[in-house]
């Protein structure tokens, strides 16, 4: 969400961004809203006042002519207030939704496009090429199959559609790929959390996991949970719960509604936490397999930090940097790329991509790379929906800029190392990072 008062003053460069990210949200009728809202609150305001001090006068002695004039006139004004009263919830709802579509302006450096296809390809890493294989080399579900890594029949009885089970060696190689990304986020200076994964609503729709102001089971992948809870008292919460995709709405919505001290910033969190998505707008697609799956692993960053957008480029940085170096120490191929405007979040100030390189998609519409990731820059857009604030060197509020990054997601990775170190025998080699989590150097067909 951005700051009325910057769509106010800068009209046309928000109109810019809703036309480059492809977004719907008519910011004339926003700042009509806007124009209407200012002008009935301060005339409710100037109401109350009014009757303010009529009530003080009917307190004071006075003799019952005047008295029963002032009740009389106190009187009027009461059914009036109560109909600004009402006009303003209407006014404030249909404000608040144009207010939650209203679009990040991107930095300067995004480049221009239309789609996921004018991504920019930044850098590479690694050998991406079938000729690095002296032999036929297998897919990821044929190798999990052979070497009884996965079980995809049982997972759709017991689970349904995606449903899946990790077994073996593979176990061990997630959880090894979890516990690396921990160690070396801890080691730079992040605070580990296990944060929940059933989260109120508010805290979705903060960091930005709703369409708009209230969550739409049409458009936003999340599970909603059906059963209510119970309250301390007994009774029935109606309030609705969800289950997060990432670590990171929890990992935000940490300090909503509280004011830190800058001394404190920047924060540096990390999250592991199981994800669940419902992948609504991916029906039809990747049907097999794990690439695209409704739970799964993932350790997350998150950064908070005081309103300086030269810093927030740095961390940014030195977040997909620790997103290539953990591609790197796994041994698995990978590119990075800028995404475009019209790719861009509503939200997204900038963003970078990680994708690894996976044999078996080369000849797909996918070109052989499967994402891992993604590192963004929200600056405001998210303090502001979550009121998290901090005070500056003067003793001022201000939000705090927010940014996030996908540390390592399980699926996607466990696709590319299987890949990419089998074997002419059918078997997987382990990679060096990861054999102090399985107890073995190489992964063979059991007997």
């Amino acid at each position: 969400m951005l700051d009325i008062k910057f769509i106010r003053e800068n009209a046309d460069l928000v109109k810019k961004a809703v036309v480059e990210k492809k977004l719907g949200v008519d910011i004339d009728e926003l700042l009509k809203l806007d124009k209407i809202l200012v002008e009935k609150t301060q005339k409710l305001e100037s109401l109350r006042a009014k009757r303010n001090v009529i009530n003080g006068q009917i307190k004071k002695p006075a003799d019952s002519e005047e008295r029963n004039k002032l009740i009389e006139e106190n009187t009027k004004l009461k059914p009036e207030v109560k109909l600004l009263e009402d006009e303003l919830v209407d006014i404030e709802k249909d404000f608040d939704n144009l207010m939650s579509q209203v679009p990040t302006v991107p930095s300067k450096d995004v480049p221009f496009g239309n789609s996921e296809k004018d991504n920019v390809e930044i850098e590479r890493f690694g050998v991406m090429s079938l000729d690095k294989f002296d032999f036929e080399p297998k897919d990821y579900m044929t190798l999990a199959k052979d070497l009884d890594l996965i079980d995809f029949d049982r997972g759709a009885k017991v689970s349904g559609y995606r449903g899946y089970y990790i077994k073996n060696e593979l176990v061990l190689i997630q959880m090894g790929l979890m516990m690396h990304a921990l160690t070396k986020l801890i080691a730079k200076g992040f605070m580990p959390m296990i944060p929940p994964t059933i989260i109120k609503e508010f805290a979705l729709y903060g960091s930005g996991y709703f369409s708009g102001r209230e969550y739409n089971s049409d458009t936003d992948e999340i599970y909603r949970l059906a059963s209510r809870d119970k309250d301390e008292d007994g009774t029935i919460q109606k309030e609705d719960k969800f289950l997060i995709g990432t670590a990171e709405p929890a990992l935000l919505a940490y300090y909503s509604g509280e004011v830190l001290d800058i001394k404190a910033l920047p924060m540096k969190l990390c999250g592991f936490s199981q994800c669940y998505r419902s992948e609504i707008g991916s029906y039809g697609r990747d049907t097999k397999g794990i690439y695209r799956v409704h739970e799964f692993m993932k350790v997350e960053q998150v950064a908070i930090m005081p309103a300086n957008i030269e810093l927030s480029n740095q961390i940014h940085e030195e977040f997909i940097q620790i997103s290539k170096e953990l591609h790197q120490d796994i041994g698995i191929p990978y590119r990075q790329i800028i995404i475009c405007t019209g790719d861009l979040g509503a939200g997204k100030y900038k963003q970078y991509d990680m994708e690894t390189w996976v044999p078996s998609l080369v000849d797909s519409e996918r070109g052989g790379f499967a994402e891992t990731g993604s590192a963004s820059n929200f600056l405001d857009w998210q303090s502001r929906r979550l009121n998290v604030k901090y005070k500056d060197e003067n003793g001022d509020k201000k939000y705090v800029y927010m940014l996030n990054n996908t540390a390592i997601p399980s699926p996607r990775f466990l696709i590319s190392i299987l890949e990419n170190y089998q074997q002419k025998d059918g078997s997987v080699v382990v990679p060096d990072v990861l054999r102090k989590y399985t107890g073995c150097d190489v992964i063979l067909k059991k007997s």
